[in-house]
């Protein structure tokens, strides 16, 4: 496998600049998922390390070989798209053996990659069915093969589960993480879904309007988002943000509401902030966890409830704003109902209320 450089990379179409200069490091056998909404520049990025998109300024490499200008088939990657891109009239088997057979490869030699990509797949029952007769999640782990035949230095995934439901969705991160884990390849994966890219990456990659705004774990980008922008789109429910300002050594809300300042921060009278806080950390007395050292207390009425088993999702409003908290062991709450929430205070984020970067502790 191989290691990945995007330094200074930039894409324009016509003066139309697209992304802006990014610079990003793959390690060998590591999974790196890009992330972020339509448009942001994860797909053209992706399409750029494919050879597919011409590079307009900066330097790719892989494998420590810049590959600017070298047309796909010599960059030795594989790609697994949206649509699965299968031949209807060919069966598995010939699917999976189609590009070693373009390459003039021995029929022994494609035979034994073929069962070698089945087996890896559990596909070996369906090599003589032909891609009408599978279903969703059967067609991309024929796509996924027909890219393991090959042997390249990396996978690329663009956006792969997308037309599929959400239980093969559920299946399916399953088995490219289990590939990943077999093969200990590198690969590049596409998604918008920010669960996908939780739950398959070793680092995310958060991109948005052509810029990577944060790179990092999924646990580091989870607890300390550098902005407001990666705080809501990383995290399910997205985190609650809240404006207040600094008043006698408090948090000032626009209805009034006080509470203390989160500790770590430094600031100053009358600074204008954002608060930022999880449903996770926002839960109603009763059905909280544990308290701990720093929290405080808001009443609020609530106007929503998501009942999802073992906890419910309650709506609230709090400052003139909606609030999603977290309900542990549930009980029936009704329309209306004011409850007593508890904040965990040291879980809590403050942002700059003008720029929307976090502030250090």
């Amino acid at each position: 496998m191989a290691n990945v450089t995007l330094r200074n990379v930039v894409k324009k179409y016509g003066v139309l600049e697209v992304v802006h200069s990014i610079n990003l490091e793959i390690t060998d056998s590591e999974f790196v998922v890009l992330v972020g909404p339509s448009g942001c520049g994860k797909s053209t990025t992706l399409r750029m390390v494919a050879g597919l998109e011409a590079i307009s300024g900066g330097e790719v490499q892989i494998g420590g070989r810049v590959v600017n200008d070298l047309p796909p088939r010599e960059r030795n990657i594989s790609m697994v798209f949206q649509n699965y891109a299968l031949y209807p009239h060919m069966t598995v088997r010939e699917n999976l053996g189609f590009s070693l057979k373009v390459a003039k490869h021995a029929q022994p030699e494609i035979d034994a990659a073929v069962d070698n990509a089945a087996e890896i797949l559990s596909l070996t029952p369906l090599l003589d069915r032909k891609p009408g007769a599978l279903s969703g999640g059967q067609r991309q782990r024929v796509a996924m093969g027909r890219a393991i035949v090959r042997h390249p230095e990396v996978f690329l995934f663009d956006e792969p589960l997308s037309n599929l439901d959400a239980k093969l969705r559920t299946q399916m991160r399953v088995e490219i993480k289990k590939l990943h884990q077999k093969l200990k390849s590198t690969i590049i994966y596409v998604t918008h879904d920010q669960v996908e890219a939780m739950t398959l990456a070793d680092r995310i990659v958060i991109m948005r309007d052509g810029h990577i705004e944060q790179v990092g774990t999924p646990l580091e980008v989870f607890e300390n988002p550098l902005n407001t922008f990666v705080a809501t789109f990383i995290g399910s429910p997205p985190m609650n943000l809240l404006d207040a300002v600094v008043k006698d050594g408090k948090l000032a809300f626009p209805d009034g509401t006080l509470i203390a300042i989160p500790p770590g921060y430094s600031l100053g009278e009358g600074q204008a902030v954002t608060f930022g806080v999880r449903a996770d950390n926002i839960m109603p007395v009763g059905h909280a966890l544990p308290p701990g050292e720093h929290m405080a207390e808001v009443e609020m009425e609530v106007s929503l409830t998501e009942p999802l088993g073992t906890e419910t999702l309650l709506f609230s409003v709090l400052a003139g704003k909606e609030v999603q908290a977290k309900m542990l062991n549930p009980r029936p709450v009704q329309t209306g109902e004011r409850m007593t929430f508890q904040i965990m205070l040291d879980k809590c984020h403050l942002f700059d209320a003008e720029t929307g970067a976090a502030l250090k502790r």
